[in-house]
This record gives C-alpha cells, structure tokens and sequence, in this order.
C-alpha cells in the first residue's frame, strides 16, 4: 500500500511549495504530522471543482493543507467553514490559508465539532460539500451531523477510512481506530440516504452523495 501511495504520489502530484511550507509550519508547531497525502489532497480539489460546489465544511482543521486542497476547488467563488477542536490548531490554519490567497473565504469554529454542528444545524446552515478528518471514534456522529446540513446531492468525503490498510487485511497490525473504521465504512456503505464508494488512495477516502430524495 505504501509503495501504492508513493507512486501515485509521484505520478500525479506536482511539487508544491505553498502545500510544503504548510507541512513545515505543521511540524514547526509540534503538531503531529497527519495531514491528507498529497493525492488525497489534489482528490478533494478535483472534487470540490467537478461537483462546483461553493460552500464547503470540514470538520479538522489541524494547519490547514486540507483547507487549502478544498478551497482550490472552489476557486474565488466559494466559502470554506472549517471545525476545529484546538484554538492554536486554527490560528495555524487561517494563517496558511491567508497566504495560499483564501483568508476572506474560511471561517473557523472551535470547539467540540459535534456543538459546532448542532450550532451550525440551528442558524439553518447548508453545504454543498462536507470533509471528514478529525477524532475518528467520532466519524459516526459527525456522518450524520453533516446529514442534517446537507443540500440534496451534496458530497461527504471522509478520510483514513483505511486505517492503514487493516480493515481488510487480518494481517496487517490494525490501528486504533481500525474497528472504528471497519463499522464507519459499512455504515456509510448501506446508509439509505447515501451512494457510497471507498477510493484506495491514501489512506482511504470514502465519497459519498447524499440522495435527493430520502429513502
């Protein structure tokens, strides 16, 4: 799987020093080094863009290469809302997301995301596309927050939902949270309001497309 990555990695991602300089500034920080892989990235840029969604949540922040994959789909039309759970997670982010050109376009809101969203539910917010990255034993509450948000057809990406390739290989030594991802995928796979799929890139993204019509 890692030789997978690194060669997709290779072949389809361009050198990109904004990209670079916000890992840097991650590791700068002493935050832990968990952003998107790089296809991943430029998988949630290609999506934000051919979906032409314009009003974009995720949920972790962490230094904002996520934020700034997203926003790139979305050009100079669009709105990000970013959750985050730690308060210098998301100074770090709006400030790479300032100098990648979309300071104006993110808003952030710290706290438990779970609150945030319930907030977000209650000033009858919608979005067109959702991003899931953050505590992973949460993936559950954090699907079906972002339900009660989504506009008909919307996009839900979430990510890790391989954990490392252990949710389906006995042998590879799972993670913390691969039982959580095990029951996250098949959740998602059989949701009636959802169509799933799980793209091996990465660590696994699963992209979904919220129904317009519930089931």
């Amino acid at each position: 799987m890692k030789n997978i990555n690194q060669y997709i990695d290779q072949t389809f991602v361009a050198t990109d020093q904004i990209l670079d300089r916000v890992l840097f500034s991650i590791q700068e920080n002493g935050m832990r080094s968990i952003s998107v892989s790089p296809a991943s990235g430029k998988a949630l840029t290609m999506l934000v863009s051919m979906t032409g969604a314009k009003n974009v949540l995720e949920i972790g922040a962490l230094g904002g290469y996520s934020g700034i994959c997203l926003a790139r789909g979305f050009g100079d039309e669009g709105h990000l809302t970013s959750l985050e759970l730690e308060e210098s997670f998301a100074t770090l982010a709006k400030s790479n997301l300032t100098k990648a050109g979309f300071g104006e376009q993110v808003t952030y809101k710290t706290g438990p995301a779970v609150d945030s969203l319930e907030a977000l539910k209650a000033e009858g917010k919608t979005f067109d596309f959702f991003f899931i990255d953050a505590d992973k034993e949460s993936y559950r509450n954090y699907l079906d927050g972002c339900l009660e948000l989504a506009e008909p057809n919307a996009v839900i990406v979430a990510d890790n939902v391989l954990a490392g390739g252990s949710v389906a290989d006995s042998s590879i030594l799972g993670k913390q949270y691969s039982q959580n991802m095990r029951k996250f995928n098949e959740y998602t796979a059989q949701h009636p309001r959802l169509t799933s799929i799980l793209l091996p890139i990465g660590d696994g993204l699963t992209v979904s497309q919220v129904k317009s019509v519930r089931s």
